[in-house]
């Protein structure tokens, strides 16, 4: 599918490894976007940009920690130096770890606090400016950020996730009270199952099981389904901000 209004833009795409954010740096891409990579693992990342780049679109693979300030600071100098400044910021990176808050897991709960809340934050304040600026300038300028249908659907389990989740969800509300007035778009996506390694991050049998009986009831979305969905957003007339997303599969109520 083609997009009008995305060819020539700059865009930073993190958790682009796999899932939704490698998905939706190929579909950018395949649009005539530049697209900054960021995720952890610098091998995949090297070669999801390398397939990008196959494809004739231009793709840069910076490794980075969004749980770092120092590593964020370290790829925004990077992504200056190859790109310029950017317009399109999205924040794709999560994890999901679901066990029973009795378990008191403290460690799992401070992970998905440093990843989906503050590690969203980080990637904002990184990226504010430049978001600012292009839109003064008479330009498109997008900040989206992937929540989760899981931020207001209870889900047994999966209360500091959910929670991690709606805070995202909040943020984007509240963001778009401050950026709004400046002309910057804040997107808020909640998708619903989708097929990605979020499942991979489980450590119980039986909420992997959980999961798999969900996905066979309801079916799932393609990772592609959510990026096909950004692009969408994205490519909107400047003055149109599709604020709050919900993407589930037909099945899931």
């Amino acid at each position: 599918m083609s997009y009008e209004n995305l060819a020539g833009r700059t865009a930073v795409v993190t958790g682009a490894a796999s899932g939704i954010g490698e998905a939706v740096a190929a579909t950018l891409a395949a649009q005539g976007v530049k697209v900054a990579l960021l995720a952890r693992r610098a091998e995949r990342l090297e070669a999801v940009a390398g397939k990008i780049r196959a494809n004739g679109g231009q793709a840069l693979a910076v490794a980075v920690d969004v749980t770092d300030g120092g590593s964020v600071d370290a790829a925004v100098e990077r992504i200056r130096a190859a790109y310029g400044a950017v317009d399109l910021v999205v924040n794709s990176a999560g994890v999901m770890l679901p066990n029973p808050v009795d378990d008191g897991r403290i460690d799992e709960w401070q992970r998905m606090i440093d990843t989906n809340v503050t590690g969203v934050l980080r990637v904002i304040r990184a990226f504010t400016a430049d978001l600012v600026g292009a839109a003064a300038e008479g330009r498109a300028a997008d900040l989206v950020n992937v929540s989760s249908i899981g931020a207001h659907v209870v889900f047994p389990n999966y209360g500091v996730y959910g929670a991690t989740k709606a805070a995202v969800t909040h943020l984007s509300q509240c963001l778009r009270s401050e950026f709004g007035p400046r002309d910057v778009r804040v997107t808020n996506i909640e998708p619903g199952l989708t097929q990605s390694e979020l499942k991979s991050h489980i450590d119980s049998d039986g909420l992997r099981d959980q999961v798999d009986g969900m996905v066979e009831v309801m079916g799932s979305l393609a990772a592609e389904d959510v990026a096909d969905l950004v692009a969408y957003v994205g490519s909107r007339p400047r003055h149109v901000n599709l604020a709050q997303l919900v993407v589930l599969p037909t099945r899931q109520a």
